[in-house]
């Protein structure tokens, strides 16, 4: 692995995690931060990302465990949600840094921008962390869950290991003016999601209405 100091400052705290433990260290922490904890995964992904444009791991495998990890992460966020309920996270969440106050403000974001809000929660600081536990004790369905949520995870890792692995250590200054237009990027991919739900909810209704029509067609034919 690259020394710490071919890092940017910031990830110079995953990498002796990364140094030790390779791609374990991506997955583990991708995947308990996917769950609650607030564990350094964009982080120790991006550090990866940037070692591999060193040479020194796999970028296609350090994609795929950051994103199995994260769709597995986030659905056992969404079962914890869903069995234990809101009174068993605020009871427990304690011993994983899920406090009532950080669930409160994540569910109250979640409310405001609906249940597509999953496509970008990864790029999210926060909801990252607890947007499959909210899905569960909103009792969304695990489906429509899965599908969003694994949307997100890919985009979140296809932009972060494409930009890290490229720019590498000046992946300081992307991250400075991403954090800087973060909510006009969400705010773009929103609507461009909204976009498309809307177009698709009208396509299948104008299906729905042709499919009712030729039907009802149908039996005011004369019979023989």
């Amino acid at each position: 692995m690259p020394p710490s100091a071919e890092l940017p400052g910031f990830l110079h705290g995953v990498a002796p995690i990364l140094d030790r433990w390779g791609y374990l260290a991506i997955g583990g922490v991708i995947v308990v931060e996917s769950f609650g904890v607030p564990a350094p995964g964009q982080t120790i992904m991006v550090a990866a990302a940037i070692y591999a444009g060193y040479g020194r791991m796999d970028i296609w495998l350090v994609a795929l465990i950051s994103f199995l990890t994260a769709v597995i992460g986030d659905n056992i966020g969404y079962w914890i949600g869903l069995r234990g309920g809101r009174k068993a996270v605020h009871r427990w969440g304690k011993y994983i840094f899920i406090t009532p106050k950080r669930l409160e403000q994540a569910e109250q974001f979640f409310a405001r921008r609906g249940n597509r809000i999953i496509v970008v929660a990864r790029f999210i600081d926060g909801l990252r962390q607890l947007n499959g536990v909210i899905a569960g004790i909103t009792k969304m369905p695990w489906k429509t869950f899965t599908l969003y949520n694994a949307i997100g995870a890919a985009l979140w890792v296809g932009f972060w290991t494409t930009v890290a692995y490229q720019l590498g250590a000046n992946i300081v200054t992307l991250m400075e003016h991403a954090h800087r237009y973060r909510w006009i990027a969400i705010g773009v991919v929103v609507a461009a999601v909204a976009i498309y739900v809307t177009f698709h909810v009208r396509h299948v209704r104008r299906r729905r209405a042709r499919n009712e029509a030729a039907a009802a067609a149908l039996l005011e034919e004369p019979h023989a």
